[in-house]
């Protein structure tokens, strides 16, 4: 890691978020707001093929920011604003430490990790621009590039490593997560903040399927969706920098992944929604506005996005998957019979109904929850509120959502993929998620309304109705404080055990027996596995084309042949790569060529292989 690289990233962060402060966004939204700021401005200059200079010009303008802040408080011209550190402040700050560390040494081995999300953060950073159809190392090019070019600001100052990569992700997740503390009134209360760093932990058991020591979205998208909504509610006093907002992170989510188009229709509504609340014009004047703010704001931050499907069509002749395409899916569509069609609809409802499954229980945990707090609220503490509103309005959300995926599973997936349902539960995830946070956030709101002092001036610690009240918030905070930190622990040793777990893995494997290349070339490389499934779903030729940054790699378990054709085949290729003993190969190897070897990394010659550690 470069140190000094870090402190350049840090420092230019910084100076983004002290300007944006200083035009009143709020210190909780600061960060991502400046995050997302700045990755727009390198999605500019990407798409004028100046990635390079943009990053310099980001961290040139930040560091520029920060400076001229610095003199104008030593000439005693404006001020810093300062706010006291919370509870939850100490919180976010020490476990996102501790779980920062550990991601910086976790390896990456999830499938779709090589298949696009670290291949294209790594083509960018040595690459230095989007890739075009003369690039056929990258396979998903209709992806949007939001957080590839997020990552690849951080590690061309720190340097590049898986460790670089995850570490870069989770700085925009935990930005994320520290923004819904927006919506909290009276950040004072510990009950209120920890209820929220709980919900925080209880996330991550939804996020199992990929936790956070992976580079794949399922998990950025509902953080950025909940950061998006905290700040619509906290600016509802705010209009301009409401509109402002609401902007941003349209843009944001539909740049992180085409599917981000569901996530941005809930900010709209809920935008559409506060508007038409919290206006200060007449119902005739607010109702046009409210149009008029939400087609204005979500239509400005769509923009960027439809420049990209410009660009997508433009440079790529066919249709990559998942790419938002009416002609591949009516293609599909007409390719699939109703009988197909009702086969993958049975499979799909027969999932969501089973209550073993996460995301049916993580579903029934929310309307359970939110439930009971409605109940206690409203005939115990006698508090008219909106948590039942809250629930209705969630569960059509998830109708909604299991329409749209289903949707997905017939109009965009191999039938292969979809009548197994590939990929449910982590976008199952991406909802409970969501939904998780969106009901905290309304359930903080919510209580503050119960507290029996409801100036906030006044607040202390006689401020209660009665002792055993006083006792029963005291009590709750606590046990929430406790919980809210063994689980996260329990977050971090469990990313630990699957890095421990995961030394056997062919990503850590290819660590031991050669250089990770980081020029792009198209060396002919023959990667040896002797694990089938990861040669017949193409595992091992992903991982390959990754490590070895070749689009010319090919993964291969079987060797049963003939020595003429083994020794035909071998000489096919410029490399040999063997992570792994493989005894047909070993003992191929060892009749073709008169040499013995387990491992390694060999140069193929016309009579015999030459170990070397990189091509």
């Amino acid at each position: 890691m470069s140190i000094i690289g870090l402190l350049i990233y840090l420092v230019s962060l910084v100076g983004f978020v002290g300007t944006l402060r200083s035009f009143g966004v709020l210190r909780y939204l600061s960060w991502i707001s400046s995050m997302l700021l700045q990755v727009l401005i390198l999605y500019v200059m990407a798409m004028f093929n100046q990635l390079n200079l943009g990053i310099q010009l980001v961290a040139f303008l930040g560091c520029s920011l920060f400076i001229i802040r610095m003199i104008l408080l030593m000439l005693n011209i404006g001020r810093v604003r300062f706010e006291e550190l919370h509870y939850f402040d100490v919180w976010m700050i020490l476990l996102g430490l501790l779980l920062g560390k550990v991601l910086y040494a976790s390896p990456l081995i999830h499938y779709d990790n090589y298949s696009h999300w670290a291949l294209i953060v790594k083509f960018l950073t040595f690459e230095g621009h989007l890739p075009t159809a003369s690039d056929p190392l990258i396979s998903f090019t209709s992806y949007p590039p939001e957080m590839a070019l997020m990552m690849t600001n951080l590690v061309k100052w720190v340097g590049f490593s898986d460790g670089t990569m995850l570490l870069g992700q989770f700085i925009l997740i935990w930005a994320c997560l520290y923004a819904t503390f927006a919506v909290v009134r009276d950040r004072t209360r510990g009950l209120m903040s920890f209820t929220l760093c709980f919900v925080i932990t209880i996330t991550n058991v939804f996020n199992i399927a990929i936790r956070m020591n992976n580079l794949l979205v399922d998990y950025v998208l509902p953080v950025l969706t909940a950061a998006a909504i905290a700040g619509v509610y906290a600016y509802r006093e705010h209009p301009w920098l409401q509109f402002g907002h609401v902007m941003l992170f349209v843009n944001a989510l539909l740049l992180v992944k085409n599917s981000g188009g569901f996530f941005v229709a809930m900010i709209a509504f809920y935008y559409l929604y506060c508007i038409l609340k919290y206006g200060q014009q007449k119902w005739r004047w607010r109702i046009p506005q409210a149009i008029l703010a939400t087609g204005l704001g979500v239509g400005v931050g769509v923009l960027p996005f439809m420049w990209w499907q410009q660009h997508v069509h433009q440079t790529f002749s066919g249709v990559s998957k998942h790419q938002i395409s009416t002609q591949a899916y009516s293609k599909q569509l007409s390719g699939e019979d109703h009988t197909v069609i009702f086969k993958i609809g049975k499979h799909f409802v027969d999932h969501i109904l089973n209550f073993g499954s996460l995301s049916t229980r993580g579903v029934i945990l929310i309307n359970v929850g939110l439930l009971i707090g409605w109940l206690v609220m409203r005939w115990w503490l006698h508090h008219k509120n909106q948590l039942l509103t809250t629930l209705i309005v969630l569960d059509i959300t998830f109708i909604a959502y299991y329409i749209s995926l289903f949707a997905m599973y017939v109009v965009s997936m191999p039938y292969a993929e979809a009548i197994l349902l590939d990929g449910l539960e982590r976008y199952m995830s991406s909802i409970v998620i969501l939904s998780l946070l969106l009901g905290a956030m309304v359930l903080l709101v919510t209580m503050d309304d119960c507290l029996y002092e409801q100036r906030i001036e006044k607040r202390s610690i006689r401020s209660f109705s009665s002792i055993f009240t006083k006792n029963m918030y005291q009590i709750a905070t606590f046990v929430l404080m406790i919980f809210s930190i063994i689980l996260m622990f329990s977050e971090i040793n469990g990313i630990e055990y699957n890095n421990s777990i995961g030394n056997n893995e062919l990503p850590v494997q290819m660590r031991k027996i050669a250089r990770q290349s980081k020029q792009y070339n198209h060396t002919k490389i023959l990667l040896v596995d002797p694990h089938a499934n990861d040669v017949g779903d193409y595992y091992a030729g992903y991982v390959g084309r990754y490590y070895f940054f070749s689009d010319q790699v090919t993964g291969q378990e079987n060797f049963m042949m003939s020595v003429k054709e083994f020794k035909a085949l071998t000489q096919q290729y410029d490399y040999i790569a063997i992570p792994e003993w493989h005894r047909t190969f070993t003992v191929m190897t060892s009749k073709v060529y008169h040499q013995h070897f387990k491992t390694g990394l060999y140069r193929v010659t016309k009579h015999k292989l030459v170990k070397v550690n990189h091509i």
